[in-house]
């Protein structure tokens, strides 16, 4: 199924259904499946699994059998963030460059929601991943990442913000916290799992802001300041508050929300899905097919508008260009509900 961005100066060849996001005019849906996080796992000794294969778990006790109890950690994380399912991704013994760039293209083939590395810090790792994300959303595949840190970038949260300069992208995410749990600690990159499920099993009209973890402490508490540089520079910090460890604010590297971010992936995913299962080499381009197409999309749209997502939907052919021939070209517009994050309050005694 083709599909991405298309340019005016140059059209795709393929029969798809092209997306281009505007700020002012981003398409948003809901549906499909979510929930599922993505991981290369490096060690599975004393499990049945075998290199270079792909399995699914949903239950800590399969994810035992495959990959051996010593080495799930990370899918414990995933599952106990929210994930509905873990797909893993075997790498092979003494996994390479050459090894991470072969599991980025077996994972080209699958559907997920977030991808995660198995606990490790690898900043020439995390660069191919930044390249592979923006490739994708090119290629019309989207999903999110999840990065962190070692613990000396953890102890210094100047590090953490200059990790997510490096890698800024509205679909990157950079955990800066190493967090304290059962009396072990765990690095940004070890508990980053535990965030990529925490994304992928919050609905697409919820906000990961504020959302408490499952943690005794993190394993350094930062200062107001921080926390304040931290937000500005695109960093995901997680606080104690006195009472328990949470997410100050869902963002990603390029400072934007993970909410928002996440309803851009879900259209494209989502409509595309659609069109390609019921309109696309099935229905004629007049204006009768237009009209089915058009309501079927404003229909979704709608859904999210029911949820509290989004308000003031439209959806209309575009007059920028003629749906002629073989292509149709549609105009979305919205207004984007964002999550109540700040309140103030003025008291008059």
């Amino acid at each position: 199924m083709a599909g991405g961005s298309w340019d005016m100066t140059s059209l795709p060849v393929r029969p798809g259904l092209y997306i281009n996001f505007k700020e002012a005019a981003a398409a948003q849906i809901s549906g499909g499946a979510r929930g599922i996080v993505a991981l290369p796992l490096k060690t599975y000794t004393g499990g049945t699994a075998a290199a270079k294969t792909f399995y699914t778990v949903s239950t800590e006790s399969d994810a035992i059998k495959l990959f051996g109890a010593a080495n799930i950690q990370s899918i414990k994380f995933a599952l106990q963030g929210g994930a509905k399912e873990v797909l893993v991704y075997t790498l092979p013994a003494s996994a390479a460059a050459a090894d991470y760039a072969a599991m980025r293209t077996a994972f080209d083939t699958r559907p997920f929601n977030v991808f995660v590395f198995d606990g490790e810090f690898s900043a020439s790792e995390q660069a191919a991943v930044k390249t592979w994300v923006a490739a994708s959303r090119d290629e019309g595949k989207h999903f999110m990442a999840v990065i962190g840190g070692d613990a000396a970038s953890d102890a210094d949260s100047a590090q953490g913000n200059a990790r997510s300069a490096l890698n800024s992208d509205m679909y990157i995410v950079n955990l800066i916290s190493g967090v304290i749990a059962d009396g072990t600690s765990y690095t940004s990159s070890q508990f980053a799992p535990y965030i990529a499920g925490l994304i992928a099993g919050t609905t697409i009209n919820r906000s990961i802001t504020y959302a408490p973890v499952g943690v005794t402490d993190v394993t350094k508490r930062l200062t107001n300041s921080q926390v304040k540089d931290a937000l500005q520079a695109g960093s995901l910090v997680l606080v104690h508050d006195g009472e328990k460890v949470k997410v100050e604010q869902g963002l990603t590297a390029s400072k934007q929300k993970i909410r928002s971010i996440r309803a851009r992936q879900a259209v494209s995913t989502d409509i595309t899905k659609t069109a390609s299962d019921a309109y696309i080499g099935k229905i004629d381009n007049n204006e009768d097919g237009q009209a089915a197409l058009i309501s079927a999309v404003k229909a979704y749209l709608e859904t999210l508008v029911a949820a509290g997502a989004l308000a003031d939907v439209s959806v209309s052919l575009d007059p920028q260009h003629a749906s002629t021939g073989d292509s149709v070209y549609l105009l979305i517009s919205y207004r984007e509900i964002d999550s109540m994050e700040r309140i103030f309050l003025t008291v008059t005694i």
